[in-house]
């Protein structure tokens, strides 16, 4: 009995990593077209699970909040990387009426804007991937892990 007990907090505790992830499936429907509402649907999961289990045992409450300081982490990265493309693009602007830019300048300027943000946000979307489920894995097991360069917003 306390085998089984034990299996369902390891897999509380997996899920409270998982559940980051909801946003790929949701986030694959808006490709197809269906119209959604996506942002912070990796934060919501964890929150939830960890907000109905974390009383029922300390490692779901470790994980619970080691997955949500993850993910807030992720989200404020983010944030930054999108607030200093959006200060390239305006300052991009800028200087290109000031200077009176060709067109084909600032079109090919742009361009590069955008391929760096993409592979920026890509990085940062395959490092989640990653990292939660080598985390999913860790707290099934029942094995500490820390997700790097996360900030410590619940302690």
């Amino acid at each position: 009995m306390r085998d089984n007990h034990n299996k369902q907090i390891r897999i509380w505790a997996m899920l409270c990593h998982l559940s980051a992830l909801l946003w790929i499936p949701l986030a694959l429907l808006v490709f197809l077209g269906i119209p959604l509402y996506l942002p912070l649907l990796n934060i919501v999961g964890p929150l939830a699970i960890w907000r109905c289990k974390k009383a029922q045992d300390p490692w779901i409450d470790f994980q619970g909040r080691e997955s949500l300081n993850f993910q807030l982490s992720l989200t404020v990265y983010t944030l930054v990387v999108i607030i200093i493309s959006l200060f390239l693009v305006f300052t991009t602007c800028g200087v290109a009426l000031t200077n009176h830019m060709v067109s084909r300048q600032l079109e090919t300027i742009f361009n590069s804007l955008l391929t760096v943000l993409s592979i920026l946000i890509s990085i940062l979307m395959l490092s989640q991937l990653i990292l939660v489920n080598f985390a999913a894995i860790k707290a099934y097991k029942g094995q500490h892990f820390r997700y790097p360069f996360t900030i410590r917003f619940l302690r």
